[in-house]
């Protein structure tokens, strides 16, 4: 009687084991659920074949496959510069020199992230035992684990991987787009920034745009060309087709030490409509979609910054779909598109400055 109860009761539990497995495999209810932050990020950054371009195996390994690296073996777990630790996928800030510690595990350690909101959280059974995992707001990159047996004034443990991360020295913070850190380590001198940076901006018919970017203070040149696509000597005859992936587009040369890139985006979503796809006024087409062409991780970093404060302001009604893609071909337009409402006083154009405040 008891050897059967003994037999029954194993199966029972060899049953319900196997269930459970189930439940976490399928990964319900245990915080799986994509949030729209997490969606946003997946459409901005996990394109998986640019990802394995831009990672080395590790880091894709890391952040994309939830893979942990070697203790002892990385790049971080040893680092005591100054800086910031930030997502190698998407630059976004994670952590700080501030709150590191040696944890002894040969993991990257820290007490707590850089700000209450930068991470987000889910229960994770894949050891068989209950971890809490940590993944970046907005690219959804793996991070590791958190611990509740760290050092004051926490008592947090954020073992992280090195592959998950990249590190700004502190002295780069400003030059690199992340100057709001800059007041955490004011003993470090910052690298001077450059006489000039240069971006691409697309939003709409070039003329109107680059009339408008023009007067702002700070913007040194402009010229209309097309961007993006994958036609090296794009025409307009060619880009006006809206098969050819390129989109109408000017490019700012502006003097970052008046005109930071992140206040010239914020004009940029005050001149033209950031929340209607491929289209502006009666322009409508892949030409005349909205998108950021980055020149570097930095302006790929503050544009992905500036389009969530744009979002959490509710300035426009929609959700904005700029895209923040790589920089890419520029081909300079033809004469006649260069300065055409200077050339052509009360030409077309379907934009203007709204009084809109992010």
């Amino acid at each position: 009687m008891s050897q059967a109860m003994d037999r029954t009761g194993l199966g029972a539990l060899v049953v319900i084991a196997l269930g459970v497995a189930v439940i976490f495999a399928l990964g319900w209810p245990f915080g799986r659920a994509e949030s729209a932050g997490t969606r946003e990020g997946k459409e901005r950054y996990m394109s998986q074949e640019e990802l394995k371009k831009r990672l080395t195996p590790e880091q894709f390994h890391v952040t994309q496959e939830e893979g942990t690296e070697r203790p002892f073996r990385n790049a971080f777990w040893d680092n005591h510069a100054a800086g910031l630790y930030v997502d190698v996928v998407s630059g976004e800030p994670l952590f700080s020199s501030k709150d590191k510690f040696d944890s002894g595990t040969g993991w990257p350690s820290f007490t707590q992230p850089v700000a209450k909101d930068a991470l987000n959280q889910r229960t994770d059974f894949k050891i068989g035992v209950a971890r809490t995992e940590v993944r970046s707001k907005l690219a959804d990159s793996h991070l590791g684990h958190v611990f509740e047996d760290g050092p004051a004034p926490t008592g947090m443990r954020f073992c992280i991987n090195s592959a998950a991360l990249r590190f700004v020295a502190a002295e780069r913070l400003a030059i690199e787009g992340y100057g709001e850190f800059v007041a955490q380590f004011p003993e470090v001198k910052q690298v001077a920034l450059p006489e000039k940076e240069t971006t691409v901006l697309a939003g709409g018919c070039f003329w109107g745009m680059e009339d408008l970017i023009r007067k702002i203070p700070g913007v040194i040149s402009t010229r209309v060309g097309y961007a993006g696509g994958s036609v090296p000597n794009a025409t307009y005859d060619k880009v006006k087709k809206g098969n050819t992936g390129a989109a109408e587009a000017v490019e700012v040369v502006f003097d970052p030490k008046v005109l930071s890139f992140e206040a010239l985006l914020l004009e940029f979503f005050r001149m033209h409509d950031p929340t209607t796809e491929n289209r502006q006024g009666n322009d409508i087409g892949t030409q005349y979609r909205s998108a950021v062409f980055a020149q570097s991780t930095a302006q790929r970093r503050v544009a992905d910054k500036v389009i969530a404060r744009v979002n959490a302001s509710k300035q426009w009604p929609k959700p904005v779909v700029t895209r923040v893609e790589d920089a890419s071909l520029f081909a300079e337009a033809e004469d006649y598109h260069q300065d055409y409402l200077v050339k052509n006083p009360g030409g077309y154009t379907c934009h203007f400055v709204r009084k809109l405040t992010f």
